[in-house]
Parts: structure tokens; C-alpha cells; sequence
């Protein structure tokens, strides 16, 4: 896999259309890409005995993931799946511990290296699995939410319950999980209700069936996911070295303000504008001829790409009528180009005041115009990528 990131960062840093066609061929042999899928959640929440039984092995086992008090003091481990080629487990440790801090947990842990997670719980839901499931959300990743310990659980339940029938408390702890998991803001989340002692009752054979039928596109999907993230990076690369150019934008303009002739600043801020945003759309892959390159990559038509573009910047032709209009609706920007034009002819002080205005209306404007442009560049591939319609 590092070396598809190698590959393809490579190529997306000098080509995103080209980058696009290798990820079409790697996507033809994805049965061979691995799956590191994390198991997270809280201490003592099953994490480890769910390993095990889900890799069909007992805890006393010589090649089972350690539980209960050797639990606490282990290293993160790789277990690899019997029945799944390239399906490897990582027992990660309990979340909220004073060793696994929930505030460092997620940076400690690295989740980002992970293409696919496990939330074990051994309650319907607690505030860390909440931050677990958002952080694993904001990350474009996906999840599988499973509740642990549910023979412990029905056990409870009929000594504490007259009228006990276990279908029916399964169905209200089921519809708690997912009512919590919608509160949050998550749509049809996957939850399994299982008892690690238990591999062949409740939703263990639904779960190996999910996850067989689905393996494929977990593995597609992770696979667009990092290479969506290579693109993230490599167009924040070029976002930070355009922002280190545009004090030099600023700086000019600086200077043209110094001019005392009406409108001559202003007129020549507009044009330096334009042709930093042209050079921006640009170098973002923006223009028309590279998205037409990126949907003959994809199969993605043109239409959806372009579509998916919001900025008026990048859907039609950058022209100084175009860049003045925006910069009407930029309010403090608009009120500081326009500030500018009589502060300079206040004698003395008018120069400078109109030299530093000037400055900071350019830098302004074009910090504004880079970070659209680059979310939309961002936007666009993941639409390539299909991750948009995921």
C-alpha cells in the first residue's frame, strides 16, 4: 500500500488525470490490497475478545489478541484474518484510560493510518464512542458499531424483568443503538448485537455475511480514500506556496497605491487579482481542458464535474468586472479598496495609510479566493473519485 501512496502522490503532484488512470488500474486487482481495519472503544468494552471471535479463535488461544488484565498493558497489535485475504485487525487500546487520554487518543492512536473501524461497546452508547464514530466521520472513513457482552446483558434483563422475552428486549437495545448513533448525525449506522462466547447466535453470522458481501468495496473505498487524501496534500502543498507568493501581490500593490492618480490603485489591484486567480485555477486543475482530462481518466462525465463546482471563479471566464463584483460582497475588503482611494491624497500621512490599506485589501482578497479555489479543487476529485455519491 505505501507504495500505490508513493505512486500515485507522485503522479497527482504532476498530473491529478494521470494519478486518476492508475487508481482505475489498481482498482482491478483491489483483492490484493490489504485492510487495516481498527478496533476501538472504551476499556473493558470487548475490544479484544471481539478480535478473537471474530477470527474464530478462543482467548486461551497461543494466537489470540491478550484480554483482561494482559489487555491493559499491551502494545498495538496486527492479527490477521484466517478467512479473509489481507484483512488485518488492529487491537487498538481502551479509549479514556490515564494511559489512552480521550483528548490525545485519536493523534496518539493515529487513526488516520487505518482504512476501516470497529466501535466495540458494551452499552448502547457512551460519549466516547460518540467522539470515536465523528472522529472516524471527519476523517471520510467508515464504521461498523458493535455492541459486546449481549448474553451478559439478556441475563441481567431476565432477572431484573417479570414479563422477559429476548427478542423483544433484542429489538430495544438494537433501536437504542441506532437512535443514538441518528442523533449524532449518522444515517443508517451498521450495528451488530453480539456475546463474544457466543460466535454462531445473534447478529455474529449477520456480521461475517455483511462483511464478506461488502469486503470489496471497503477495500475500493478505502483505497479512493487515500488517494483523495494524496490530493488533499499535494493541493495544500501548492495552496501554502501560493500563500507564501501572496505578500508579493500585496507588496506591489502596496506600491501602485503610492501612485497619487484617481483609480490607478484600485484598477491595478483588480488586474494583479485576476492573474493570481487565473494562475490559481489553474494550477488547481480547474480550467476546462483538465477536467476533461480527469472525467476521460474516470469515466466520470464532464458534466458532473463541472457541476460540482460552486465558485464563480472557476465555472467561467476570470475577468476584473468578475473579481470586483466578488470583491463587493467581501464587505471589510470592499470598505478598504474604497478607503484607500481618498486616504492617499490626505497630505503627508495619506500615502502610507493607502500603502498599508491597499496591502491588506490584496492579501485579503486573494487568501479568500486561494481557499475556495482549493476546496473546490478537493471537491471536484472526490467527485471523480466517487466518494461525493458515497
Amino acid at each position: 500500500m505505501e507504495q500505490i501512496k508513493q505512486q500515485i502522490r507522485d503522479l497527482t503532484k504532476s498530473d491529478p488525470a494521470a494519478a486518476a488512470r492508475k487508481i482505475n488500474q489498481y482498482l482491478e486487482q483491489i483483492d490484493d490490497m490489504q485492510l487495516n481495519i481498527g478496533i476501538t472503544g472504551e476499556t473493558g468494552s470487548g475490544k479484544s475478545s471481539f478480535v478473537n471471535a471474530f477470527r474464530g479463535i478462543k482467548n486461551k488461544d497461543q494466537q489470540a489478541a491478550p484480554v483482561g488484565v494482559r489487555e491493559k498493558s499491551k502494545a498495538v497489535g496486527p492479527y490477521f484474518h484466517p478467512n479473509y485475504p489481507n484483512v488485518i485487525l488492529w487491537d487498538l487500546p481502551g479509549i479514556g484510560s490515564t494511559t489512552w487520554p480521550t483528548d490525545e487518543y485519536v493523534n496518539k492512536i493515529k487513526f488516520d493510518t487505518f482504512d476501516f473501524f470497529i466501535i466495540a461497546s458494551d452499552t448502547p452508547f457512551r460519549v466516547n464512542d460518540m467522539k470515536l464514530a465523528k472522529e472516524i466521520q471527519k476523517m471520510g472513513k467508515r464504521f461498523y458499531f458493535v455492541r459486546t457482552k449481549i448474553d451478559q446483558t439478556l441475563t441481567n434483563e431476565e432477572e431484573n424483568e417479570g414479563n422477559f422475552n429476548a427478542e423483544r428486549t433484542l429489538a430495544v437495545i438494537r433501536k437504542r443503538c441506532i437512535q443514538g448513533l441518528r442523533e449524532q448525525g449518522f444515517e443508517d449506522p451498521p450495528v451488530f448485537l453480539l456475546s463474544n462466547n457466543e460466535w454462531q447466535q445473534h447478529d455474529f453470522p449477520r456480521l461475517h455475511e455483511t462483511f464478506r458481501r461488502e469486503l470489496f468495496d471497503l477495500k475500493k473505498y478505502a483505497l479512493l480514500c487515500v488517494m483523495a487524501a494524496i490530493h488533499l496534500e499535494v493541493t495544500n502543498n501548492k495552496k501554502e506556496a501560493y500563500k507564501d507568493g501572496i505578500k508579493y501581490y500585496g507588496a506591489v500593490s502596496a506600491l501602485g497605491a503610492a501612485v497619487p492618480i484617481p483609480g490607478l490603485s484600485v484598477a491595478f489591484d483588480i488586474g494583479m487579482i485576476v492573474k493570481a486567480v487565473k494562475e490559481y485555477v489553474t494550477g488547481f486543475g480547474l480550467h476546462a481542458s483538465s477536467l476533461h482530462r480527469l472525467a476521460t481518466s474516470t469515466g466520470v462525465p464532464y458534466d458532473d464535474l463541472s457541476f460540482s463546482i460552486q465558485s464563480v471563479l472557476a465555472k467561467g471566464e476570470v475577468t476584473g468586472d468578475v473579481i470586483l463584483k466578488l470583491l463587493t460582497q467581501l464587505g471589510s475588503t470592499s470598505v478598504l479598496l474604497a478607503t484607500e482611494e481618498w486616504t492617499r491624497f490626505i497630505p503627508f500621512l495619506g500615502i502610507p495609510i493607502a500603502s498599508a490599506l491597499s496591502f491588506t485589501a490584496t492579501h485579503r482578497a486573494l487568501n479568500f479566493f486561494l481557499d475556495e479555489l482549493a476546496s473546490e479543487a478537493n471537491k471536484v476529485y472526490r467527485q471523480a473519485l466517487g466518494l461525493n455519491r458515497t
